[in-house]
């Protein structure tokens, strides 16, 4: 089970979409296909900070300068 902390675990979409600098609907998209896992709070998403990371791990693509 894992154990979340406070506020700081968990982000809105809005959050996410601002720190990637893509759109809300991007954010959307991810947690409808599966992609992001996401949490249902009252009528509020909410994503993981650990799914944050492991998506970002998870698609990085290293570039050669």
């Amino acid at each position: 089970m894992t154990v979340i902390t406070g506020d700081a675990d968990l982000f809105q979409v809005d959050e996410v979409a601002k720190m990637w600098r893509v759109s809300r609907m991007t954010i959307y998209r991810l947690v409808r296909s599966g992609e992001l896992n996401a949490l249902r709070v009252e009528r509020g998403i909410r994503i993981p900070r650990d799914e944050l990371e492991r998506y970002v791990r998870d698609h990085m693509n290293v570039v050669a300068a």
